[in-house]
């Protein structure tokens, strides 16, 4: 009998506070990617369940960042626009 190997963390977490905080579609991809971990591993199919657990973490860290950039962006630029009219140019 052949020895399972450990089950791959399906990183359903970082999906769910990704898409509830961070950016919608791409937490949504993560999702979907998590949840195929654990039935994959189930069914015995262990290199499925493996790369979609990379996926599920890799589209987790995508969504974060695309938050992030999104973020610096607004504030950088109404962050600007309120100092400029702070200073009365406009």
């Amino acid at each position: 009998m052949e020895a399972k190997p450990t089950r791959p963390p399906n990183y359903l977490a970082l999906a769910i506070i990704s898409t509830i905080l961070c950016c919608l579609p791409a937490g949504i991809v993560s999702i979907v990617y998590s949840t195929q971990v654990n039935s994959a591993y189930d069914m015995g199919d262990y290199d499925k369940a493996e790369r979609a657990s990379k996926n599920a973490k890799t589209w987790g860290i995508v969504s974060v960042v695309a938050a992030a950039v999104v973020w610096i962006v607004y504030v950088a630029f109404f962050g600007l626009a309120f100092l400029g009219a702070a200073s009365g140019g406009f």
